[in-house]
């Protein structure tokens, strides 16, 4: 049997961020050869990390960053709110980030085939390293990457992303309008920009559902079908106040949309502004988490 020093597992250890006990056991299983312990544990943590694949992982951090004209927002899931606070799990999410705005990839498959930012690894080959040191299942969810004139924001450390992007003539000049643009999709979550882009199937779910609540309303039995048609009207205007942000009020002030805050913006700027396009990411959302029930989980331990 080779002889293991603690100088031999500290080594290993500092190479792969493993713990000491996994370093000796990988040390002991290569027989004192670093090289192959490193192989070892890369096998090992491969394995792992599929075992742990099917487990949920609805916290991490969704990150975003604008360099020159091009601009991406991230989701990257970890099982616990602990880990996405880690150096090592913001340093990788910051990593794949940057990433997508360098390499452009089609989907998150080919953006983990994609040479990762300031390294010689694959993104892929970098999340493996993330997950020997921290044990728990990552998955890059989801990316968005936009050229042009491109305002990014980030809220709650993490929490959400949001990026807008602006046809304008006033180039940065611009950007102050375009970040309020941003808060208010982040706190108000506006589902479509405008009216046009809200899908006809959309629509008539909601009028259908308008319709079917005034045939239950007694106030409107009787009313000619012209008028309950107007009045369906002017409650659909409401759904469109609501979920689309050019006719959300602007949060920083009551008395104007979005899209007369933005023309307001362009007016005093002596240019031109428009919002052509938005995305906002909040993590999690749309992720069954496990609910433990403690006392059940104390009583399967008592048995």
């Amino acid at each position: 049997m080779a002889n293991i020093t603690a100088k031999d597992v500290a080594s290993l250890r500092e190479r792969t961020g493993v713990g000491m006990m996994d370093c000796k056991k990988a040390l002991v299983e290569a027989e004192g050869d670093i090289e192959k312990a490193v192989v070892i544990l890369r096998e090992k943590g491969l394995a792992t990390q599929a075992k742990k694949a099917g487990r949920v992982a609805a916290e991490g951090l969704v990150a975003s960053m604008v360099e020159g004209n091009v601009g991406a927002v991230v989701e990257v899931n970890s099982e616990t709110d602990f880990v996405a606070n880690t150096d090592q799990f913001k340093s990788f999410v910051e990593q794949v980030v940057k990433t997508v705005i360098e390499k452009n990839p089609a989907d998150v498959e080919a953006l983990k085939a994609c040479k990762a930012s300031g390294s010689d690894k694959t993104v892929e080959e970098e999340l493996q390293e993330v997950f020997l040191k921290i044990r728990e299942n990552i998955q890059i969810r989801r990316f968005t990457r936009m050229e042009g004139n491109i305002i990014s924001y980030v809220h709650g450390e993490g929490r959400i992303g949001v990026m807008v992007k602006l046809d304008t003539d006033l180039g940065e000049k611009a950007y102050p309008c375009g970040k309020d643009c941003a808060l208010q999709i982040a706190a108000m979550n506006p589902a479509y920009l405008d009216r046009g882009s809200v899908p006809a199937e959309v629509l008539d779910s909601e009028k259908a559902i308008i319709m079917g609540q005034m045939a239950e309303d007694p106030k409107m039995k009787g009313k000619p079908e012209a008028v309950l048609a107007k009045i369906a009207e002017g409650k659909l205007g409401k759904y469109y106040t609501e979920n689309c942000l050019v006719d959300q009020e602007f949060v920083k002030d009551g008395d104007l949309t979005v899209g007369k805050y933005v023309e307001k913006c362009a007016k005093e700027l002596g240019g031109s502004i428009k919002i052509t396009e938005f995305v906002r990411y909040e993590r999690g959302e749309g992720i069954a988490k496990k609910e433990d029930n403690f006392a059940d989980e104390v009583a399967s331990m008592i048995k």
